[in-house]
């Protein structure tokens, strides 16, 4: 099809096509949707998974970047009736204008350096899927799926804060063409209808998890302390009133103490 429509890869726009039909049902399998469901699909690339979704949901909503790949897309799916094809940047486009009031599901095969961006593009909005699935780099899988014995990063926090991650399986570069200089993984992740800690509000959490992590491998109570404006005896304070070593390293620190910690800070 790509040679059809002369389209080559762009590696600035971090493409790998996936074609394994074992890989790409096995994604769609992990999303468990059904035939009642919306999906908003991320990457639509040569519309292989596409295909597969549009077979198992009611509606599919596919967002697609690349320009390119316009004529063959809207090829393939003039037949369907229900995929939509959206041509835009994922990150300027309102998912919850796509799904409107009904529950949705993301799936997507994205540029592994935007993975971050867009999970938090997916995840923080009130209206958030009640599933990701997503194919990304193996190393954020578990950077993502990480626990306190593994040590925790800002992304986990911030990804667990909002749903429950599960790194579903490895994923070879050869069903991917061009095949990718890393290694893949799928991952899904079941969203909560609201926080799993009580915290005053979101701002104020991410406010304190953020500082804590502004110095990387620093001790609590200095990181606190310069990501806070605050002395060092305020953050120790802080940090001991929520039962907290002020010596730990923010890596070591579970969701719950996060939030011990947001409720001391914010005296609420």
């Amino acid at each position: 099809m790509l040679e059809h429509y002369e389209i080559a890869p762009k590696k600035s726009l971090g493409q790998n096509f996936m074609h394994d039909p074992n890989t790409l049902e096995k994604i769609v399998a992990t999303a468990e949707l059904t035939a009642a469901e919306t999906v908003i699909e991320i990457g639509a690339g040569t519309g292989e998974l596409t295909q597969r979704l549009a077979q198992a949901a009611r509606r599919v909503v596919s967002i697609e970047l690349d320009d390119r790949l316009i004529p063959l897309l809207e090829s393939r799916f003039a037949p369907l009736r229900n995929v939509y094809l959206v041509f835009d940047d994922v990150l300027k486009t309102d998912l919850k204008t796509l799904a409107g009031t009904e529950a949705y599901v993301v799936v997507a095969n994205v540029p592994y350096y935007i993975t971050s961006a867009i999970l938090r593009h997916v995840l923080e909005p009130a209206h958030r899927p009640r599933r990701v699935v997503m194919v990304m780099q193996h190393e954020v899988a578990v950077r993502i799926t990480a626990t306190v014995k593994t040590e925790m990063s800002l992304l986990a926090v911030s990804v667990q804060y909002y749903g429950q991650p599960r790194l579903i399986s490895r994923i070879n570069p050869a069903v991917f063409w061009p095949r990718p200089e890393v290694d893949s993984a799928l991952v899904r992740i079941d969203t909560y209808a609201a926080p799993p800690v009580a915290v005053p509000d979101d701002e104020s959490f991410f406010r304190v998890v953020r500082a804590g992590f502004s110095q990387k491998r620093k001790q609590l109570r200095n990181a606190l302390a310069g990501g806070l404006a605050a002395s060092t005896d305020q953050a120790e304070s802080w940090l001991r009133a929520a039962g907290i070593d002020p010596q730990r390293r923010a890596e070591t620190m579970a969701l719950a103490e996060w939030a011990a910690l947001t409720r001391v800070v914010t005296g609420t």
